[in-house]
């Protein structure tokens, strides 16, 4: 009986290397992802001598929150004319530009705004509007005489 009670040792199990590539991959994957997100930088800087600069230099600073800042981008006329402040809903706001007309004189902005919403009934969604800004020259620089109403600081500038 003393043969027969022998244990039995399972046979040692070898690592399974599938496993472990897939897992390798999975980690660099996620190392990977995560250098992109946080050396993702902001967006180029467009030359601020040129309506596309000037409208990228408003845009930030409204959505900044610097009052001040966008209100020098704006046209003497517009900031005389300007009697308060509109709040302006820049949480979760893209702007991208869209094209750009350069009259000598004069010129258009046009500008994609997009407006991410959390929640809802079917989960996240978003809104999309293109509009277009109206700059003229002034003392040989570019100023901003109308606004699209989603970065419209003051009545006197906005477009709608």
């Amino acid at each position: 009986m003393t043969a027969m009670m022998c244990t039995m040792n399972p046979p040692a199990r070898r690592p399974d290397r599938t496993l472990l590539v897939i897992l390798i991959a999975i980690a660099a994957l996620v190392i990977i992802a995560v250098v992109v997100v946080f050396t993702r930088g902001a967006p180029t800087a467009l030359d601020p001598d040129t309506p596309e600069g000037v409208v990228q230099g408003y845009s930030a600073a409204v959505i900044d929150g610097d009052t001040e800042a966008a209100l020098n981008y704006l046209a003497p006329e517009v900031r005389e004319q300007c009697d308060g402040f509109d709040s302006v809903y820049t949480e979760n706001l893209r702007v991208a530009l869209v094209d750009s007309t350069d009259r000598g004189e004069s010129a258009t902005v046009t500008v994609s705004f997009v407006t991410s919403y959390e929640g809802g009934l079917f989960g996240s969604s978003s809104s999309e509007s293109t509009e277009s800004f109206s700059l003229v020259k002034s003392d040989d620089a570019w100023v901003i005489t109308a606004v699209p109403w989603p970065l419209a600081i003051c009545a006197a500038s906005a477009v709608y």
